[in-house]
């Protein structure tokens, strides 16, 4: 008799039935506004802009392999968009040959174009659908194409008008890149009611050349009255009251004097930013049609972190893009200026970064992140990291010999560099060490102690110089400051020290039957899944 061998679990039909959804209808209003199955490709296809797309590829035949990339809320829509565009294409160049590629997926930040994965197909031009920072890249063409979100302007009107009553109230009007389609008609509309006092934003057209075209934007309508560049925004006014004179800068007058009223919510590091430069923020959320005024990101915190960074051991640089100009060259500057500082440092590149994924470098006393400033920074304002996450900008004011402190949220990697470059050529000699002497303790202004691994690199030159003529060849010493491993400081063997919990069996040390030897060596249970050694000898038991 033939006993079929037991297996570990009972499999059933249940075990194997996917999760069902009730429909199949995704829904889109909050971008398309009222739309029906029977005109959706025609409600995308003008949102997306996609006639005046396919006549742009029709007059570039240079580019045949052409990648879309869709940031996560829009990534239904790309099997659409591709139809669209197939179609398109095939009815005007019946010898249409191209290939197109959907990026569903972003390595970092949406807002950015996603260069990295486009050379994954070699392609020749990258699409990038939805909000965009506009931040230079390195190599590829891009087509932007924002999209034409649906606004109900009759109750934006009313609600702007119930926030400020005060028709002399100054007020900047600025959206995300694709609710900017209205910002000029808001704006005249407000104007026609009364209000004298308003800016509006309209995209920097400075950012846009041969290797960039923007869909749906007109540069040119009434922009007469240019008052300010806020990063990749342009501001215009068609009142007198801002002029720039000796008592009082146009940036002043936006921080002392004038209030944002932004449509759409922002990112954090992009919130934070603009908290920083006008006096006030107001917020327009479409999608539940309201007005928030706060609480918003605070500088306080980054205060408390440049502080951390000061006396910080091991810095982690993490990596959030890889295609933003300058990336590079930020990268080496940094980590030039940490050595000089007499910190180590390590360089990571994550994908995107999250708590699980940085909770593994427990030995990292900060991190600072390099990424796209509308949506790339980890601006932390629950406390969920386990470590601080800084800016290279705040970074660079933490390694200062004096304490500095400017109350700016600078996250644009040319700005950063040029401060690092200046930090380098003023914090050390011309081989490259710090002028004073760093041997003394540094006072921990958040903790309130005395530490003295702030710089485990402060002595490698003069310990190499020692070396040859040391008759020891011991790899780690211990001293008084913790263990120096090869003329180093170690800050891992430090940390390692320090916990309460420091490995295998170091729970165990303080008990009276605490094997010093290690554990009884026993055979443990051989075969496979479908029948074990115990699985057998019970099959034959039975037999």
């Amino acid at each position: 008799m033939n006993v079929p061998l037991p297996v570990s679990t009972q499999q059933t039909e249940q075990d194997f039935s996917f999760q069902r959804f009730d429909t199949k209808n995704v829904e889109r209003s909050a971008y398309l506004g009222s739309y029906t199955q029977a005109n959706l490709l025609d409600k995308l296809s003008a949102f997306y802009s996609l006639d005046e797309l396919s006549e742009y590829l029709l007059t570039h035949p240079q580019y045949g392999k052409v990648t879309l990339q869709f940031p996560d809320s829009l990534v239904m829509d790309s099997s659409f968009v591709i139809k669209i565009i197939e179609e398109q294409l095939n009815k005007k160049d019946p010898e249409n040959k191209r290939r197109l590629w959907v990026l569903a997926d972003t390595a970092y930040s949406s807002c950015c174009v996603d260069e990295v994965a486009a050379e994954h197909v070699n392609a020749d031009l990258v699409i990038h659908f939805g909000d965009a920072c506009l931040n230079a890249i390195q190599k590829l063409p891009v087509v932007y194409s924002f999209g034409k979100p649906y606004l109900n302007l009759e109750s934006l009107i009313t609600k702007f008008k119930e926030n400020f009553p005060d028709i002399n109230s100054k007020v900047c009007l600025i959206a995300n890149s694709p609710f900017t389609y209205y910002i000029k008609q808001i704006y005249d509309e407000l104007k026609s009611s009364g209000y004298n006092n308003l800016i509006y934003s309209t995209v920097n057209k400075d950012l846009i050349n041969d290797n960039v075209t923007i869909l749906s934007q007109d540069f040119e309508s009434d922009q007469t009255n240019f008052i300010y560049t806020l990063r990749n925004r342009m501001l215009y006014s068609d009142s007198n009251t801002y002029s720039e004179d000796k008592e009082k800068s146009i940036e002043d007058q936006l921080k002392e004097d004038v209030t944002l009223f932004y449509i759409s919510v922002p990112q954090d590091p992009h919130l934070l930013y603009l908290t920083t430069m006008f006096n006030d923020v107001a917020i327009y959320d479409n999608t539940a049609d309201s007005i928030s005024n706060g609480p918003f990101p605070s500088l306080m915190k980054r205060y408390k972190y440049m502080h951390v960074a000061r006396t910080a051991g091991c810095i982690g640089v993490l990596v959030n893009t890889l295609s933003l100009r300058n990336t590079k060259e930020t990268i080496n500057k940094l980590t030039q200026l940490i050595k000089q500082n007499g910190k180590k440092h390590y360089l990571f590149v994550v994908g995107k970064p999250n708590v699980a994924k940085l909770a593994n470098f427990d030995p990292v006393d900060i991190w600072c992140i390099l990424g796209c400033g509308q949506s790339g920074i980890i601006v932390d304002q629950f406390n969920e990291f386990y470590k601080p996450i800084i800016t290279p900008y705040e970074l660079t004011m933490a390694l200062n010999q004096e304490v500095t402190w400017t109350g700016k949220w600078v996250t644009d990697f040319e700005a950063a560099l040029k401060d690092v470059e200046e930090e380098l050529a003023n914090g050390g000699d011309e081989d490259g060490t710090l002028k004073e002497e760093s041997d003394i303790p540094e006072f921990d202004a958040v903790t309130g102690r005395l530490l003295d691994t702030s710089r485990p690199l402060r002595n490698l030159k003069h310990l190499e110089l020692e070396g040859p003529t040391s008759g020891d060849k011991t790899l780690a010493k211990r001293v008084s400051g913790g263990t120096i491993i090869k003329g180093t400081v170690s800050t891992s063997v430090a940390h390692l020290q320090s916990r309460h919990w420091s490995g295998l069996g170091s729970d165990f040390q303080g008990d009276e039957e605490y094997e010093e030897e290690g554990a009884t060596i026993e055979e443990g249970i051989t075969g496979v899944a479908r029948g074990y050694g115990f699985d057998r000898h019970d099959a034959q038991s039975k037999q």
